[in-house]
């Protein structure tokens, strides 16, 4: 039922929000009108970028209102509360597939004469009939909730601080948000959001234009940088931001979906992931320790076209660094098993940096080539599959002369070793403190100056990716092949 954005769509959804825990990033509402408390509607897009337990709650809230209006992931299954006593769950699903974009839809209405139809839970346009009510019950016919009242609303976290009139970092979530519909009077079906294609059976979303939003009803797109809080509906009911900035806004979306860190992987000494998985934090103790070689590569693995992807450490001294490639058939070995890209044991090619080191190209932990030394610089990978060869640039500079554009032999290209399964992860590595930087191109915290794209115009780069090259997002991945 994974929506990943590969197929063609009359509709696209232009950007989503980035939201971290760390940051304490969120929206608010501190003082809504009071609406339709029986029956209503929550739509909304989710790409998680962690799972499990991140906060002191051990929850993560996508949404929440006063004390008792909750929507949230706990222990990766997805929970709804409509009141206190009235918890409605899908215990059968663990949603842990961060490479994918999630559509859930709550439908409710209570004054449906069956209990089951007073409150409808949607993924990805399939209703959830293996329901669990964590010691509660569907809502009583009539019964007013939480939602829709006159308390603090939050997106992004729950109002749980002091009398619940103000968003906890202990509730906050990781991920990206997109297309967030809130209907006042209303319950709506999935259908009304979105689709499945006739041809792939991919379910993916459709235009808005035609939802009744009831007066307290709000649409967050996303789109308008400078208010990432500003209400689509023609309600003017705009959420203020919290600690979020004009840089959260990303392009990674349903309807084009990027490569991120691979969380579920992101194993060794542990580059723990924030920032939606495009940061990487190698620390000295807790669970980013540094007691051995730690690698975080792409949700999207490749077999073919030709792909760009830059990097940076904010780190500097003596800490090896390893920016490159790995074949997913030796992930037990440059993955799970703590060891980083290039090095032996898996198919891999990596550019070693850092204070102190070589600089120098290993291909299955064999050294290459001619040194090119680099540490907290923009370093960037050329990936190309179709001639199995791989470049790596140095500030735009691509090391001995390589030629990724032009494919010219001239001692600047590394050939790709024997792979195991010739599905190939873009990533990086580290030993020692490190804090790596990554971007695909839909979102990245490394402080980019020029907004460089590729030829199809997608990704945001600090340089352009070569003539022939793209960024690794599922637009590109259904036109050049992956």
């Amino acid at each position: 039922m994974a929506n990943r954005g590969s197929i063609s769509t009359g509709y696209d959804i232009d950007n989503s929000v980035k939201l971290e825990a760390d940051n304490n990033e969120w929206f608010y509402n501190a003082s809504p009108t009071a609406g339709n408390r029986r029956t209503f509607t929550f739509s909304f897009w989710i790409k998680r970028s962690a799972l499990g337990t991140i906060n002191a709650s051990g929850t993560q809230y996508v949404a929440g209102q006063g004390q008792h209006g909750r929507m949230f992931f706990s222990g990766d299954y997805f929970q709804f509360r409509f009141d206190d006593g009235h918890d409605v769950r899908d215990m059968t699903t663990k949603h842990r597939d961060t490479a994918a974009w999630l559509h859930v839809v709550v439908a409710v209405d209570t004054n449906q004469v069956s209990s089951s139809n007073r409150v409808k839970i949607y993924f990805n346009g399939v209703q959830t009939t293996t329901i669990d009510f964590d010691g509660g019950s569907y809502p009583d016919i009539e019964d007013q909730g939480a939602w829709f009242n006159t308390n603090y609303l939050t997106v992004g976290t729950g109002p749980f601080g002091g009398s619940y009139s103000v968003g906890d970092g202990d509730y906050d979530m990781r991920g990206y948000l997109a297309d967030f519909a809130a209907v006042d009077g209303t319950q709506y079906a999935p259908t009304d959001f979105g689709e499945f294609d006739e041809d792939s059976g991919i379910w993916k979303p459709k235009d808005l234009s035609d939802i009744t939003w009831g007066d307290e009803g709000f649409y967050l797109k996303f789109d308008d940088s400078s208010s990432l809080g500003a209400d689509s509906s023609g309600n003017s009911n705009n959420l203020t931001e919290n600690n979020i900035a004009a840089a959260d806004q990303s392009t990674d979306t349903p309807t084009n979906n990027f490569a991120i860190g691979n969380v579920l992987t992101s194993v060794g000494g542990f580059l723990v992931p924030s920032e939606g998985a495009t940061r990487g934090t190698l620390s000295t103790s807790g669970p980013g320790n540094n007691t051995g070689g730690a690698s975080l590569f792409s949700t999207i693995p490749v077999s073919n076209g030709k792909w760009y992807f830059e990097a940076q450490n904010t780190n500097g001294g003596d800490v090896y660094l390893y920016l490159g490639v790995g074949d997913v058939g030796g992930i037990e070995n440059w993955g799970i098993d703590g060891e980083a890209f290039g090095q032996a044991g898996g198919p891999s090619v990596a550019w070693r940096g850092g204070g102190a080191q070589d600089g120098k190209v290993y291909i299955n932990n064999v050294a290459t080539g001619s040194a090119d030394t680099w540490e907290t610089e923009v370093v960037g990978v050329a990936l190309d599959l179709d001639n199995n060869k791989v470049y790596f640039h140095k500030s735009g500079t691509y090391i001995n002369s390589g030629d990724p554009a032009g494919g010219t032999d001239n001692g600047g290209q590394y050939d790709l070793p024997t792979a195991v399964d010739d599905q190939w992860c873009i990533g990086v590595a580290a030993y020692n403190l490190a804090t790596w930087e990554l971007n695909f191109g839909g979102y990245t915290a490394m402080s980019i100056s020029s907004a460089a794209s590729d030829a199809n115009d997608y990704g945001t780069f600090e340089y352009a990716p070569p003539s022939g090259y793209y960024a690794l997002c599922t637009k590109n991945l259904a036109e050049f092949g992956g």
